[in-house]
Formats: C-alpha cells, structure tokens, sequence
C-alpha cells in the first residue's frame, strides 16, 4: 500500500511540473525583475528612494500625491467589488439551484460578453453612458432629463462591474454547486427559517467561494487604468494610470516601485481575508 501511495504522488508530482515550470517562467521570473527594479536606481544600483518617493510625494498643495491616488482607486475598487458581491451572491445561488439545462444557457449568457475584447466593452459604456448617448436619450424620451455619467466616478465604477462581475458570479456557483442540499433540509428540520439557513448553512460553506470572488473583482479593478481613461475622461487618475504614466515617461524603476507596494499590500490583504476564511470554516 505504501508503495502505492508513493507511486500515486510521483505521477502527481510529475503532471504538475509543466504547471510549475509555467508558473516560474511567467510568474516567479517577473516578480523577481519587478522587486529588481523597484529596489535599484539608473545605474541599477540599490537604493530605496524609489520605495520611499511612492510615500513622500506631495503635490503643490502639499496633499500626498500617491498616496492619495492608491486610496481613490482603492475606494473605487472596494466600491465595484461590494456591488459585484451583493449582486452576485444571489445570481450565484439561483444558477446553482436551477436546473441542468438552465444552468448552461445562463453561464453561457453571463460568459458572452468576456468573449468580446475588454477595449470595445469599454468603449461601448462610453456611448451608453456619455450626454448623448443611449441612456440619457431613453431619460430624455421619458421626461427624466439628461444624466451627467461619463467623466464620473460612478460611469468609473459602472465599468468595473459591468467588466469584473463574471469573476464573482463563477467562483461562488463552482463551490455552491456541490453543496450538499441535505445540510439545508437538515437546518430546516432543526428550525432554522430562511434567513438562518442562509447565515448558518449556505454562506459559511460558500466563503472559499466568496473569497475567490473578491480576489478576482477587488485586484484588477484597483489596478485598472484604461476603464478610468475612458469612462472617467482622464479626470481620476489611479494607481493603474501612475504605473503605465511612469512607464511611458520611461521612469522604470520608479514604476516597477510602485507595481511592488501595490502587490505587497494586494498579497497581505488576500493572505488575511484567507485567514479569516479559514477561521470561519473551523468555527
């Protein structure tokens, strides 16, 4: 048996390892040339005034500049991350629940438009959203009057979720799709009405799902910089547009600088909600 068993983990050991040469080639590789570059100068020399430039900056009026625009693009992403989550939580559920046949045309129907490019989704909002456009001349027809969005937060925002809702729905229908549906009938049985099975039962056992959602929401849209080009008119300039501002004015070390602090603080961020993920499955 123990011979088995160790047979068993080579084979398993050998068909990941095109998966890890993958990973080290493509992941490992430019994370250690990122780290490179942001800990060295010009003359690739170490330094940390590149670290320390992201913190100090101040513009004219003396407010900190990057500091400043990494807490708007965290506030715009937490805020299209909640709105993905509160609307795909209850779309999870219901794909989860429905048939088999249903099922496949409402993922078909949710996937559909991720088949089409990011840059003409993008640019499809625009019209929608701009004075002209379909939506204020729908408000117009109705009697509403126009609806100044595009060069707003909030057209910033709409872009985000309409882009990055896909990614919440998905990972929470894969884990409550093989929730055992006996856990609810026993829950029932014991007492519980809806609601208690849905805070006892349902969302502790969909967490890992929840949490897949939010990292795959939450990450590209506080890093995303064409969405605020766009739909924002330039007006919001966020941590996205600082990396790719630098990188275009060829200040490489000063962008990969700010490339590192955006994924340190995305990796403790993740690593904590997966401990508090963790916690509540133990709980």
């Amino acid at each position: 048996m123990k011979q088995k068993n160790n047979g068993l983990a080579s084979v398993q050991r050998a068909a990941l390892g095109p998966y890890g040469v993958w990973a080290l080639l493509f992941i490992v590789v430019p994370l250690i040339f990122v780290a490179y570059y942001a800990f060295t100068d010009n003359s690739f020399r170490f330094t940390t005034e590149n670290m320390t430039r992201f913190f100090t900056a101040r513009s004219a009026n003396g407010t900190y500049t990057y500091l400043l625009i990494f807490w708007r693009s965290l506030k715009l992403a937490v805020i299209s991350t909640i709105i993905c989550l509160l609307m795909g939580y209850p779309v999870a559920y219901i794909l989860s629940r429905a048939s088999a046949r249903t099922q496949k045309i409402l993922i078909t129907l949710i996937m559909i438009p991720m088949w089409m490019n990011f840059l003409i989704r993008t640019y499809a909002w625009m019209t929608i959203l701009q004075d002209t456009g379909i939506l204020n001349s729908l408000l117009r027809t109705l009697g509403l009057g126009p609806l100044h969005m595009i060069g707003t937060e909030g057209a910033v925002v709409v872009g985000m979720v309409y882009d990055y809702f896909p990614y919440m729905i998905l990972p929470i229908y894969s884990v409550m799709a093989k929730m055992d549906l006996k856990l609810e009938e026993a829950a029932r049985d014991l007492g519980c009405n809806s609601w208690g099975v849905l805070r006892r039962v349902i969302f502790p056992l969909s967490l890992p799902g929840v949490i897949s959602g939010i990292t795959m929401v939450l990450i590209p849209s506080i890093s995303t910089f064409y969405i605020s080009q766009k739909l924002g008119n330039g007006k919001f300039y966020l941590i996205g547009d600082a990396i790719e501002g630098q990188y275009v004015a060829n200040n490489l070390h000063f962008a990969a600088a700010i490339a590192f602090i955006l994924m340190v603080i995305l990796l403790a961020g993740m690593a904590l909600m997966q401990r508090y993920a963790n916690r509540k499955a133990y709980v």
